[in-house]
């Protein structure tokens, strides 16, 4: 398999004086590449015809030297192919219908549903046939909290408690439905090419530190058990608590990411398995470059004085993903000035 060495050291915890990059969302609406893309195809055409799919995680690489590449799609097909109607227009993704205990028989079930995302490996194959071999290809899937939170009518980690006081509803769709189906997901991109899949779960957060630590880390050690260390997570809106609960519980995972409310330097060391993803804070990349740079030498330089054998495992990246109309110049400031810093 062709992969990139500095994202194989950090999966190894191996040390290494510069770190690999990626960048969620780094395919996406800033990037004149993708807007092209889009000017010809439409969003759901991106995702679901591969060659289609391929290039426009190829772009980024190119453009800005990612160390990676991650799979182009969107968490909500799943929910799409257990029969919620979904469409994708200015305002972003809208489903037809909100589940409920009423209508959760509706649905089709995982094994049903599986086919309508075969799409997903498919473009994992083409993705890798146009990277370079020195690039590596991770997948993703959506967490169970976020995606029965959309499930639910929820977009904002604000706007969750309809999903929250829903909990029995959240546990028997997340049982019956969610995680066999993200499991398939999962060794279905896997089996394609992906070294990494990440379960992206922006919205967990809510989720109160002692009910994410008991009820809800036993569904995502459901999620990734057996499939080889090979699924990484990723938690928004976190606190201390929920970020300790991650270090400390034996999970089946390669890696974590999270997002710019917490020092990098000192949650580094206290994660001794696999990655340690993020987190600079994106708001930031639309300063000025003069006032970026600064800020990226203050947030770098904490971490560079670490030795390499205490910075095991990171991947820099953003705390959460490229907003729309970032400057370009400014993301491939990112990428210039941490390959600068660490060189």
């Amino acid at each position: 398999m062709n992969v990139n060495e500095k994202f194989q050291n950090a999966l190894h915890r191996k040390p290494q004086k510069t770190p690999p990059i990626w960048l969620m969302r780094q395919a996406g609406r800033y990037h004149s590449h993708y807007r092209a893309l889009r000017e010809k195809h439409s969003f759901v055409d991106l995702c679901k015809v591969p060659e289609l799919a391929a290039e426009t995680a190829r772009g980024p690489v190119a453009e800005f030297d990612f160390d990676l590449a991650i799979l182009f799609s969107d968490l909500l097909f799943p929910l799409e192919a257990l029969g919620m109607p979904l469409e994708y227009g200015d305002g972003g993704p809208q489903l037809g219908w909100q589940l409920s205990r009423a209508n959760i028989s509706t649905l089709k079930s995982p094994d049903d549903a599986f086919p309508d995302l075969k799409f997903q490996g498919d473009a994992v194959r083409a993705t890798r046939e146009v990277l370079p071999k020195d690039k590596s290809l991770i997948g993703f899937v959506g967490g169970a909290f976020t995606l029965f939170s959309y499930a639910m009518g929820c977009r904002r980690s604000d706007r969750c408690e309809e999903a929250k006081r829903e909990w029995p509803l959240f546990e028997d769709f997340a049982r019956e439905y969610l995680i066999p189906l993200t499991r398939a997901q999962i060794e279905l991109q896997l089996k394609a090419g992906a070294e990494v899949v990440m379960i992206l779960d922006p919205l967990a957060g809510v989720i109160g530190p002692q009910w994410f630590r008991e009820r809800y880390l036993p569904m995502l050690s459901s999620t990734s058990d057996g499939l080889s260390g090979a699924t990484g997570y990723y938690l928004r809106g976190a606190s201390d608590a929920h970020l300790t609960a991650l270090a400390t519980a034996n999970l089946p995972l390669a890696g974590v990411g999270f997002d710019h409310r917490f020092e990098m330097k000192d949650w580094l060391g206290r994660f001794q398995k696999g990655f340690v993803q993020g987190n600079f804070e994106e708001a930031l990349l639309f300063l000025s470059p003069k006032e970026l740079e600064q800020e990226l030498e203050r947030y770098f330089a904490p971490i560079a004085a670490l030795s390499p054998q205490n910075r095991l495992g990171w991947v820099c990246g953003l705390g959460h993903g490229v907003l729309p109309k970032t400057p370009e110049e400014n993301v491939r400031l990112f990428v210039q000035k941490a390959r600068a810093m660490f060189a």
